[in-house]
């Protein structure tokens, strides 16, 4: 309706009265126009705001990629030396490239989430290949176990892969140098511990421990966990992923950039994560946030990187249940009474 047929309408009023009317509905007119065009002109503010946002990021980490990846080219025919100051400058400043994704997480697409992640991967891959090429660890050899080895088996860091055999005495891994490990393998009913100059932003693995209690200090780089049984295992915050499978009657406590779990039935996981959990084949598996502390916890989280105030730990996604609507039967969350809140004595 326009202006003068609302005037029409009104003519009935009488006189002050009628124009008053008119005069009122005519300002809720314009003022509901200029709150729809304020409207628009922020949303449309915002995807602007979002698009630059986008492309400055864009920009500067594939700049900053690059930059690092010609760091690791220098590294070729280098002396040790040389190699060892590049390696340590190109860590930190993957780091720092970690760090700088994990800040841009509330506004970036999942395309350009994935693209960056696969990108960082590639990085620690290369840092991970050219370490063991450049700078290769002292040649390991077998010796026959001994009674004393059998009672308590040394870490995974000082054996040899899990896979090989314990007493293949005087055997070289491949006639190489075995690749180093930081972790724990093949162990029962025993207390572990790593710490945090240890673990200095290595992949760390625990594989085949039963009944164990295990506390992972510092910041690693990944952390996979494989057939775990009966354990309580807490680590620092982890920069990347963590990876578990085949975990069974377990409690855990993470802080990482991702968590993907397989094969794994009545755990508990305490976590924090800045993306979102995802499970597949499994069942019983519980969360709650996480609530470990220790003296440097501020510390490591500023080293890996991670958001301490983003943590999605009810976010999860279950590969093998797509009913849309309906919550997975495969998760829970901890109820807050019988949330652990104390770890240690």
């Amino acid at each position: 309706m326009d202006v003068m047929a609302e005037v029409s309408q009104e003519s009935g009023f009488a006189g002050e009265s009628g124009a008053a009317r008119i005069q009122e509905r005519l300002q809720k007119r314009h003022q509901a126009r200029a709150e729809d065009a304020e409207r628009r002109r922020e949303a449309k503010e915002s995807r602007s705001v979002a698009e630059e946002k986008g492309e400055y990021f864009s920009s500067t980490f594939n700049t900053e990629r690059a930059s690092i990846e010609e760091l690791l080219s220098g590294c070729s025919g280098a002396e040790r030396a040389v190699v060892t100051q590049k390696l340590e400058e190109a860590t930190a400043r993957t780091l720092q490239l970690q760090k700088f994704l994990n800040d841009s997480l509330l506004f970036l697409t999942q395309y350009e989430l994935s693209k960056a992640q696969a990108a960082l991967q590639k990085l620690q891959t290369s840092l991970t290949e050219i370490r063991e090429e450049a700078l290769p660890k002292k040649k390991f050899t077998f010796r026959a176990r001994t009674k004393a080895a059998d009672k308590a088996p040394a870490p995974l860091s000082d054996t040899p892969d899990a896979g090989a055999p314990a007493d293949a005495g005087g055997t070289e891994v491949d006639g190489a140098a075995a690749p180093e490990q930081c972790g724990f393998s093949n162990m029962d009913d025993m207390s572990l511990t790593k710490t945090a100059e240890e673990i200095q932003q290595r992949d760390v693995l625990l594989t085949h421990l039963t009944n164990c209690k295990v506390r992972l200090f510092g910041s690693p780089s990944t952390l996979h966990l494989k057939h775990i049984d009966s354990c309580e295992i807490l680590c620092g915050p982890v920069s990347s992923s963590v990876f578990l499978d085949h975990c069974r009657n377990s409690t855990l406590a993470i802080p990482c950039q991702q968590l993907r779990t397989h094969n794994t039935t009545d755990t508990q996981v305490y976590l924090h994560v800045t993306s979102r959990a995802i499970i597949e084949d499994c069942s019983g598996v519980s969360f709650a946030p996480f609530s470990w502390s220790y003296p440097t916890l501020e510390e490591d989280f500023a080293v890996s990187g991670l958001d301490q105030e983003r943590n999605n730990w009810s976010q999860v996604d279950d590969f093998n249940w797509l009913a849309a609507g309906t919550p997975s039967p495969n998760w829970t969350v901890i109820p807050e009474a019988d949330r652990r809140t104390k770890w240690d004595p």
